[in-house]
């Protein structure tokens, strides 16, 4: 079940409602935790045209086109995010060998490094990877991963001889076995961004003074971003667990989230704005809370990875294996989401758009909740045909 919300909203007909209720009903017992067992959902009450909005069936799964996305790599172990460097090679993260991979278009790789001081558990260990946009003069990289004591994020310099001058720049971010966010990403403002997760500990989210359960603005010292709205590095918060950021053409910022036993969702991420987690999951229309700009069931998606490309975001799925397309308009209101490839790859984590681009798709098969393929893990290149919807 795919609902969108703010202004495309419909009154739902009694056959939707009903619809709406035994949907719901049947997903109460999924789980948006990428795979966690979700504490029992509460009873929710029925549906109305006043406090629901629209809801329309699942899209017809679109064909993949006759070439297909194709295998860069393969072999990989959990790779977990994707940043490209000027040069249009990519930078990849794998979240339980720590291992820092170089991957070029051609699909050469060679290892950068094992990161020191990861320490991998359940959800947790090399996550996050953002490259400067001013790396063609300071060659600044940034790793967000899990240490013995906390999540952090790090400052490298990388150069000929690989990675050099470390520097922890945030630290004491709550770590768990689940929930620990993880995406770095810079925004068109220049600022690094750092989604965080509440850890399993659902009353973080809603504490502007914790790190957990946020989306973060810093500067590349760490420092909170000049106009952050609580003099802190906090730039939204109420998030469950956020695992992918990204930015259309219009600079405007989307992050998707994991659910807990009803809806996963994307999120226009505005500036100082509560989310509403553990309040609210999926559309509240409550005062005080935003609500999200759509919502999934969550074995349709627990997304991870997010990018835009061609007037549209894209969500790598992970219980839902598959990747969607969802089209934006120049006004930021979306439109019908389509599923592309579902189950044909697995669960899917990393979404990446190229210099040239194409999308790079990774699979997280191997991550103790899939079932690996040979060649698994990989990352996949999926074509202009395809990316055109």
């Amino acid at each position: 079940m795919i609902i969108a919300g703010g202004a495309r909203a419909r009154p739902l007909t009694a056959l939707a409602m009903a619809a709406v209720t035994v949907l719901g009903a049947a997903s109460a017992a999924c789980s948006g935790s990428d795979g966690v067992t979700p504490e029992p959902a509460a009873t929710a009450a029925p549906p109305s045209a006043e406090t629901e909005p629209a809801a329309r069936p699942s899209p017809e799964r679109e064909p993949a086109a006759v070439d297909g996305p194709r295998t860069l790599i393969s072999g990989l172990s959990v790779p977990w995010a994707i940043a490209f460097l000027p040069d249009g090679d990519a930078l990849v993260t794998e979240r339980d060998s720590t291992r820092l991979l170089r991957v070029t278009p051609q699909g050469r790789r060679r290892q950068i490094d094992v990161i020191e001081g990861v320490s991998p558990s359940g959800e947790g260990g090399l996550l996050g990877v953002a490259v400067s946009p001013d790396f063609a003069t300071d060659h600044y990289i940034f790793l967000y991963f899990t240490a013995d004591d906390d999540n952090r994020v790090v400052r490298y310099r990388y150069g000929d001889r690989g990675l050099s001058d470390p520097v922890a720049i945030v630290t004491g971010i709550p770590k768990g076995g689940i929930h620990n966010g993880g995406r770095l990403a810079f925004g068109p403002d220049g600022h690094l961004y750092a989604s965080t997760g509440e850890i399993g500990d659902t009353g973080l989210a809603q504490d502007r003074n914790s790190l957990a359960g946020k989306i973060l603005r810093m500067t590349v010292d760490g420092r909170p971003a000049p106009g952050n709205p609580f003099g802190n590095l906090v730039w939204t918060y109420g998030h469950r667990n956020v695992q992918g950021l990204a930015w259309d053409r219009h600079g405007r910022m989307y992050a998707t989230e994991f659910g807990q036993n009803t809806y996963d969702e994307i999120n226009l991420i505005e500036k100082g704005r509560n989310y509403g987690w553990p309040e609210v999951e999926g559309m509240g229309r409550k005062p005080g809370f935003t609500d999200p700009l759509l919502t999934w069931s969550t074995d349709e998606a627990s997304p991870s990875g997010l990018a835009y490309a061609d007037g549209a975001l894209w969500a790598a799925a992970l219980r839902g294996r598959r990747l969607w397309r969802i089209p934006l308009d120049d006004s930021g209101r979306t439109g019908s989401p389509v599923a592309l490839y579902t189950g044909d790859y697995g669960r899917l984590r990393a979404v990446a758009t190229a210099p040239d681009g194409k999308l790079w798709v990774s699979t997280s098969n191997r991550d103790g909740r899939g079932e690996p393929r040979d060649g698994d893990d990989r990352i996949l290149v999926v074509p202009p045909s395809a990316s055109a919807g």
